[in-house]
C-alpha cells in the first residue's frame, strides 16, 4: 500500500513537471564582428521579452555568432541538440539566417529571422515551413525607394551593395521594380563587410553620373561607400536601405548621411506617427521599455526585431500549449502552426497576419521613409 502511494505519488510529481515544463528559447546573434551594431540591440531587447506566457515559463538561451555564417549553424546545432529549445530567434544577418534554415528544419523547431533578405522564407517549401521572419522584405522597401525615387525626378541610379546575400537580395528586387517604373541602372557594384575602401567602385559610380546611388548594405560597413561618395564631390541624392536604420550608422557616417533617404520600420520614428496609425502604440510601447533600460535615443529597428519576436511568441505560444507541452516534438509543431495562424499581431513595425504561404506577414503599414536631418531620423510625409 505504500508502495502504491509513493508511486503515485511520483507519478502525480511527474506530470506536474510536465505541466509546467518551460519553454525554451535559443537565440543567436551577431553581438561581435561586422555586423555588432545590429545585433548589440537585439542583444539588449532580449531581456524585455515576456518571461512568462500561458502561466508557463519561458527561458532565453543567447549565443554571440560574432557575424560569422559557420557559427551561426553550430550556434543553430547547439541549440536544439544540448539545449533542447522549442523555438530558434535568429541570427542577425541574411547570410546567417539563410545558412541555419537547414538546422531548423531538420530538427523540426521553429525559427524566427531577425534578417531580411526574402529569400530567408520565400519560395515557401518544406524547409522555409518551419522558418519565419520579423524585418520587412527587400521588396516591400524597395517598392518605398523607388516611389520615393520618381517622386524626386530621378532618372538615372547607380547601386553599391554587399558582396553577400544581402546585397544579391536587395540588387535583385531593387532593379526588378525600378526597371517596371523606368528608372535606368547605370552601374551595379559590389564590396565586402569587411573593406576599407571603395575607391575603386565609386570611381565607377561616379564615371556613370547618376541621379541617385542605392547603397544595398546594413549596419556601419554601409557607411564606406557613402562617406567615399560625400569626399570625391557626389552631389545626388544618396538612399539606404532599411538595415543602416541604428545610431552606430549615425555616428559612423556623421555629417556624411545628412539629405540620406531610406525606408524602415515604424518603430524608428514612432512618436512622428500619426495617432491613428496602428502601429504607434505598439512601436511607442518597446520605444518605452528599451530606453527605460538602455537611455533615451538608443532605440533602432533592430532591436524591433528581436522585440516583435517575442512578440509573435507571447501570441503563439497560448494556442500551441493547448495541444501539447514545450521540451516536446509535439509542442515544437503545434507552436510552428500557431506561428502560421498569427493574426493582427502588432508589433513595433507592424501588424503580423501570417499565412501558410506568407511567413512574414506585413503589409504597407510596416514602412515608412525617413530622411536623416541634423543627425536624427525625420518622416518623410
Amino acid at each position: 500500500m505504500k508502495f502504491k502511494l509513493a508511486l503515485a505519488g511520483f507519478v502525480a510529481s511527474a506530470l506536474a513537471s510536465v505541466a509546467h515544463a518551460d519553454i525554451n528559447v535559443g537565440v543567436t546573434l551577431s553581438a561581435t564582428g561586422p555586423a555588432a551594431s545590429l545585433g548589440i540591440p537585439e542583444k539588449n531587447t532580449i531581456p524585455l521579452l515576456p518571461t512568462t506566457i500561458g502561466g508557463q515559463k519561458v527561458n532565453y538561451i543567447v549565443l554571440d555568432d560574432a557575424s560569422d555564417t559557420t557559427t551561426a549553424v553550430k550556434n543553430a546545432r547547439k541549440l536544439i541538440a544540448e539545449n533542447k529549445v522549442d523555438l530558434i530567434i535568429g541570427s542577425t544577418t541574411s547570410p546567417n539566417s539563410l545558412a541555419m534554415i537547414d538546422v531548423a528544419a531538420e530538427a523540426e523547431t521553429p525559427m524566427i529571422a531577425m534578417a531580411a533578405s526574402a529569400r530567408i522564407v520565400e519560395p515557401m517549401d518544406d524547409k522555409r515551413f518551419w522558418v519565419f521572419k520579423t524585418p520587412q522584405n527587400d521588396a516591400q522597401m524597395s517598392t518605398a525607394i523607388v516611389e520615393s525615387m520618381t517622386s524626386n525626378k530621378v532618372q538615372t541610379v547607380a547601386y553599391v551593395g554587399f558582396a553577400d546575400a544581402y546585397g544579391e537580395g536587395w540588387w535583385s528586387e531593387f532593379s526588378k521594380i525600378a526597371e517596371a517604373r523606368k528608372l535606368r541602372l547605370v552601374a551595379n557594384e559590389r564590396y565586402n563587410r569587411t573593406d576599407t575602401s571603395v575607391t575603386g567602385q565609386v570611381l565607377k559610380v561616379l564615371a556613370a553620373k547618376p541621379d541617385a546611388v542605392l547603397i544595398g548594405g546594413a549596419g556601419t560597413p554601409a557607411a564606406l561607400p557613402q562617406k567615399s561618395l560625400r569626399e570625391k564631390g557626389y552631389k545626388g541624392l544618396i538612399y539606404q536601405t532599411h538595415g543602416v536604420a541604428n545610431a552606430d550608422f549615425l555616428r559612423v557616417c556623421g555629417k556624411d548621411c545628412e539629405g540620406t533617404l531610406l525606408p524602415t520600420g515604424p518603430v524608428l520614428v514612432a512618436d512622428q506617427l500619426p495617432v491613428d496609425n496602428p502601429v504607434r502604440k505598439s512601436a511607442l510601447d518597446y520605444v518605452a521599455k528599451y530606453e527605460a533600460a538602455n537611455g533615451k535615443g538608443s532605440v533602432s529597428s533592430f532591436g524591433g526585431y528581436a522585440w516583435d519576436a517575442g512578440q509573435l511568441l507571447a501570441a503563439a505560444a497560448p494556442v500551441a500549449l493547448k495541444k501539447a507541452q514545450p521540451g516536446s516534438r509535439e509542442f515544437r509543431r503545434a507552436l510552428r502552426d500557431a506561428l502560421e495562424g498569427s493574426k493582427n499581431v502588432a508589433a513595433s513595425h507592424g501588424v503580423f497576419n501570417m499565412s501558410p504561404q506568407d511567413h512574414l506577414g506585413f503589409d504597407q503599414r510596416s514602412r515608412v521613409m525617413v530622411r536623416i536631418e541634423g543627425g536624427t531620423w525625420k518622416l518623410v510625409h
